[in-house]
C-alpha cells in the first residue's frame, strides 16, 4: 500500500511535453494522505497539472478519516465511487518515490522504492469532482494500487500502478474504455525499480527535511 509519497522538485517536460502548468508542482519529502498533492488530468482536451486533496471524498462523506487514499486495480468495480471515476475520471500522480516499510524482528525498516534511474514516475489514480465541507479542496484523488513484482514483494505486497508517459494520455483519456485503461494496470518490470533504505524519520510525516529521502544502505536492484 502506498502511504507515503516522495515528491521533489521534477522535470514535468521529461513525464509529458504538452503539459499545461498553470499551477507549480507542490513538493514534499515525505507526503502522508489526506493532504494537498498534484495531478494531472485532461481539462478541455489538455493535460492540465492542478492541486487536489489526496483521499478521495464524495459529497457523501462525513467522516474524513474515511476517504480511502488507494484503491485496488482488481476491485475498482466493487465500489460506485470508484467505478464512476475509473470510468470517466482517471489521472496521475507525478512523483520520485513511494515509500513503503519491512518488518524487522524490532521495528519496521522503511525504504524509498524509485526508478533505479531516479527519473520521475506517473502514478495511476482517480478523482472526484465531489466534495464535503470537511475539506477546502474541491476535488480529490485515489491511487490505483496493483500487486508488487516478486522482487520487491518481500518490501511491500502493493504499489502504485506506474503508467508509461507513453501511455500517459490515453490513460488520461475519459475515450479510452476501463477495459483498454485496466490493461495499463499491471506491476513495474522488475528492472525498472529499486529501493533503498531511508531513516526511520520518514515514520512521522511531520519530518519534511532532505533525511527522510536520503539513502542509508545501498539501492536493491534487480540483476538477471
Amino acid at each position: 500500500m502506498a502511504g507515503r509519497l516522495y515528491i521533489p522538485p521534477l522535470d514535468m517536460t521529461r513525464l509529458l511535453p504538452e503539459l499545461c502548468r498553470e499551477t507549480p508542482l507542490l513538493t514534499a519529502t515525505n507526503l502522508a494522505p489526506r493532504r494537498p498533492v498534484s495531478h494531472i488530468r485532461l481539462e478541455a482536451g489538455r493535460a492540465s497539472l492542478s492541486q487536489v486533496f489526496w483521499g478521495l471524498t464524495p459529497s457523501w462523506l462525513t467522516v474524513l478519516d474515511h476517504a480511502p487514499h488507494c484503491a485496488r486495480a482488481e476491485s475498482l468495480d466493487d465500489r460506485p465511487m470508484f467505478r464512476d471515476a475509473f470510468a470517466a475520471r482517471r489521472s496521475l500522480v507525478p512523483a520520485g518515490g513511494v515509500y513503503v516499510w519491512r518488518a524487522q524482528p524490532r521495528f519496521k525498516q522503511p525504504f524509498l522504492v524509485t526508478r533505479v534511474d531516479r527519473g520521475p514516475m506517473l502514478l495511476a489514480s482517480i478523482w472526484c469532482r465531489y466534495h464535503t465541507d470537511l475539506t477546502e479542496h474541491a476535488d480529490s484523488m485515489a491511487l490505483v494500487t496493483v500487486p508488487t513484482n516478486d522482487f520487491l514483494a518481500p518490501l511491500s505486497d502493493r504499489l502504485p500502478a506506474l503508467i508509461d508517459a507513453a501511455d500517459a494520455m490515453r490513460w488520461l483519456d475519459p475515450r479510452t474504455t476501463p477495459e483498454a485503461a485496466r490493461a495499463l494496470l499491471r506491476p513495474a518490470p522488475r528492472e525498472l525499480l529499486g529501493a533503498f533504505p531511508v531513516s526511520r524519520r520518514v515514520n512521522d510525516p511531520a519530518n519534511q527535511d532532505p533525511a527522510c529521502a536520503h539513502p542509508t544502505g545501498p539501492m536493491l536492484r534487480w540483476n538477471e
